[in-house]
C-alpha cells in the first residue's frame, strides 16, 4: 500500500467522521426541537409568550426588561428586544419555543354566553385624568388604565389576561326605593322603552352625564354598568276607577232602592266630599290616563316611576278635584239637569289641565256616578217629577192644539189642491183649444206654401224642356257644320277634291297589297303575256278586299 492510497483512506475516513457528527447533530437538534421546544395549544386556548432572554447574562444578546405595566417591544420582524411579556399571543396549534429563552402559558378564551355580557378593565397604560373612570377604544387599543367603556356580547374573546381582566354580567338590578335600574344584559320588552340614565359624559356622541330624552325602542342591549343604567318604562293607556262600596244581596247582586238608585255600603268609599249645603255627597271616577315614550324621560326624572305617578299624581289630583268642584255646588245642582252636566265637565277639563302640567297624558277623565243621600234625593226627584209632569200636561196642551192646527191645515190644503185642480183643467182646455186652431192655421198656411211651390216647379220644367230641345237643336247643327268644315278643310288642304279622294282611297287600301306595273306599249302584248293571268287575279282579288274594307 502505497502513500497515496494511505491518504485517500484517511480522508475518507474524515468525511465520513463529519458527516456522522453532522447526522448527530441534526438529529439531536430535531429531537431537542420536537421534545423540548414543541407546544401544543388545544382549541379554545391561546399561549401568553413572555421572553427572558439569554440563560446567562453574560452570553451575547444580553438586553434590558421592559418597564413595569408595559409589554416587551418588538421589532419589524416580530422578534422582543426587550424581556417581557409579549402583546401578541399565538392560537390553537404546534408551535415550537425553547423555554430557555420563553415563559410559556396557556390562557383559556373567555367565551360570553347570550344572556351575558363583559366589563373590561385595561390594566396597562397611563393613569386617567382627573374625574374620569371610563376607558375609551377596544381590547388591546386602549392607551389608559381602567374599565373600558365598551362592552361585549355574546361570542368568544382571546384576551391578554396581563393586559384586561374580563368580568361577566348578566341582567343586573339595582333598586334604590321603588326605582328599578337595569344594567348589563338589557331587555326590553313590546310595550316598553328603556330610559337611559349616563354616570359619565360621552365624549364620542357628546352625550351628557344624566337622564338622557331620547328612550331606547323594544329591543336587546348591552349595557355597561359602570356608564349607564336602563329605567324600563311602561308605555301606553292604563285605568284607574275611585268608586263607592255598594250593598249585595246574599247572590252578590247590587241592592237598589225604590227609586232604583244603588244603596251604598258605608259612607267613606269612593270621593266623599259635603256639597255646600252641608250634605255628604260620594262619587266614581274612572281616569284613562297614559305615559308616551316622549314623556318617558320626564316622569323618571320627576317621580321616579310609573306605579309613582298614580300614586302621586292621579289619585291625590282626582280626589282634590272633585272635591273642590263638587263642593262649590248644592245638592240639588249635583242631582238634575244642566249643573250636574257642567260639573261633569268642568272636572274632566280641570283634571286634564293638571295632568298636561305633570307631563301625563289622560284620554279620557269621566265623572260616574254621584250618590245623593236618599233624605234628600226623594224630594228633589218628586218635585223634579212633579216639575215633569206639568211641563208634560202643558207638552200634551200644546200637543193638542198643535194636532187641531194640524187637521185645520190638512183641510185647506185639500181645498186649495180642488182649486188648483179646477184651474188647471180649464187652462188645459184653453190650451188645447188654442193648440188645434194654431195646427188648422198651420195646415191652410202649409197647404197654399205647397201649391206656390208647385207651380214654380211646372214652370221651371217647362223652361227646362224648351232649354233642353234648343240645346239639341243647336248641338246637331254645331255638328253638321263641323263634318261640312271638317271636308272643307280638308280638300282644301289636298287643293282639290279630286286629290281628296284618291287620298280617301288610297287610306282604305290593305297595308299588305302587292302593286305590279305593267308595260303596254306596241309590240309589248306577246312579250307579257306570260303572267298576265296571275297578274289580272291578283288585281281582281285586291280590288275585292278594297270593296270589303279588309
Amino acid at each position: 500500500m502505497n502513500d497515496n492510497t494511505i491518504k485517500q483512506k484517511i480522508s475518507m475516513a474524515k468525511i465520513a467522521m463529519v458527516v456522522l457528527v453532522l447526522f448527530l447533530v441534526g438529529s439531536g437538534y430535531q429531537i431537542f426541537e420536537w421534545t423540548v421546544n414543541r407546544i401544543y395549544v388545544p382549541v379554545g386556548y391561546s399561549m401568553q409568550l413572555r421572553y427572558k432572554g439569554p440563560p446567562l447574562p453574560f452570553l451575547p444578546g444580553a438586553m434590558s426588561s421592559a418597564e413595569p405595566g408595559s409589554f416587551a417591544k418588538v421589532n419589524e420582524k416580530g422578534s422582543p428586544v426587550e424581556v417581557g411579556i409579549l402583546k401578541e399571543m399565538v392560537g390553537p396549534g404546534r408551535h415550537f419555543y425553547n423555554p430557555f429563552w420563553w415563559e410559556r402559558e396557556l390562557v383559556s378564551d373567555i367565551v360570553i354566553n347570550p344572556g351575558e355580557v363583559a366589563v373590561a378593565t385595561s390594566k396597562l397604560g397611563k393613569s386617567l385624568p382627573k374625574g374620569k373612570f371610563l376607558v375609551e377604544g377596544d381590547l388591546g387599543k386602549t392607551e389608559f388604565k381602567g374599565i373600558v367603556r365598551k362592552v361585549f356580547g355574546p361570542g368568544r374573546y382571546r384576551v391578554n389576561p396581563y393586559a384586561y381582566n374580563l368580568k361577566t354580567v348578566q341582567t343586573q338590578i339595582d333598586q334604590s326605593g321603588t326605582q328599578k335600574k337595569h344594567s348589563g344584559w338589557v331587555e326590553i320588552e313590546t310595550g316598553y322603552v328603556g330610559v337611559v340614565t349616563n354616570l359619565a359624559n360621552n365624549p364620542m356622541t357628546e352625550a351628557k352625564k344624566g337622564i338622557q330624552q331620547q328612550v331606547l325602542p323594544p329591543g336587546i342591549y348591552p349595557i355597561n354598568p359602570r356608564e349607564q343604567q336602563v329605567d324600563i318604562v311602561e308605555i301606553g293607556y292604563r285605568e284607574k276607577s275611585i268608586t263607592a262600596n255598594l250593598q249585595k244581596d246574599a247572590r252578590n247582586e247590587i241592592v237598589f232602592d225604590k227609586s232604583g238608585e244603588p244603596m251604598i255600603a258605608d259612607d267613606e268609599s269612593g270621593i266623599t266630599f259635603p256639597s255646600n249645603d252641608g250634605f255628604n255627597i260620594q262619587m266614581d271616577f274612572t281616569a284613562i290616563w297614559g305615559i308616551m315614550p316622549d314623556q318617558a324621560p320626564t316622569i323618571i326624572s320627576k317621580f321616579g316611576n310609573v306605579d309613582a305617578v298614580e300614586s302621586k299624581v292621579v289619585i291625590p289630583q282626582i280626589e282634590s278635584i272633585c272635591r273642590n268642584q263638587g263642593s262649590r255646588l248644592g245638592a240639588k245642582e249635583l242631582l238634575v239637569g244642566e249643573s250636574r252636566q257642567l260639573f261633569q265637565e268642568q272636572t274632566s277639563l280641570e283634571f286634564q289641565k293638571v295632568l298636561d302640567e305633570k307631563d301625563v297624558t289622560l284620554l279620557y277623565g269621566l265623572v260616574r256616578h254621584i250618590y245623593i243621600p236618599q233624605s234628600i234625593r226623594l224630594p228633589i226627584q218628586d218635585s223634579s217629577l212633579a216639575d215633569e209632569k206639568k211641563l208634560t200636561l202643558e207638552q200634551q196642551q200644546i200637543t193638542t192644539k198643535t194636532e187641531g192646527d194640524l187637521v185645520k191645515a190638512k183641510q185647506e190644503v185639500e181645498l186649495e189642491g180642488d182649486r188648483v185642480k179646477a184651474e188647471t183643467e180649464k187652462l188645459f182646455e184653453e190650451a188645447l183649444a188654442e193648440g188645434d186652431k194654431t195646427v188648422a192655421e198651420t195646415e191652410a198656411e202649409t197647404q197654399k206654401l205647397v201649391a206656390a211651390i208647385d207651380r214654380q216647379i211646372a214652370e221651371i220644367e217647362a223652361e227646362a224642356t224648351v232649354l233642353l230641345g234648343e240645346a239639341e237643336a243647336t248641338s246637331k247643327q254645331l255638328l253638321e257644320e263641323a263634318k261640312a268644315d271638317k271636308f272643307s278643310l280638308a280638300v282644301d288642304a289636298f287643293g282639290s277634291g279630286a286629290a281628296y279622294n284618291q287620298w280617301v282611297f288610297a287610306t282604305g287600301l290593305p297595308i299588305d297589297i302587292d302593286l305590279q306595273t305593267i308595260y303596254a306599249g306596241e309590240g309589248t302584248f306577246w312579250t307579257d303575256l306570260k303572267g298576265i293571268t296571275e297578274t289580272l287575279l291578283g288585281k281582281q282579288v285586291n280590288e275585292s278586299r278594297t270593296k270589303t274594307g279588309r
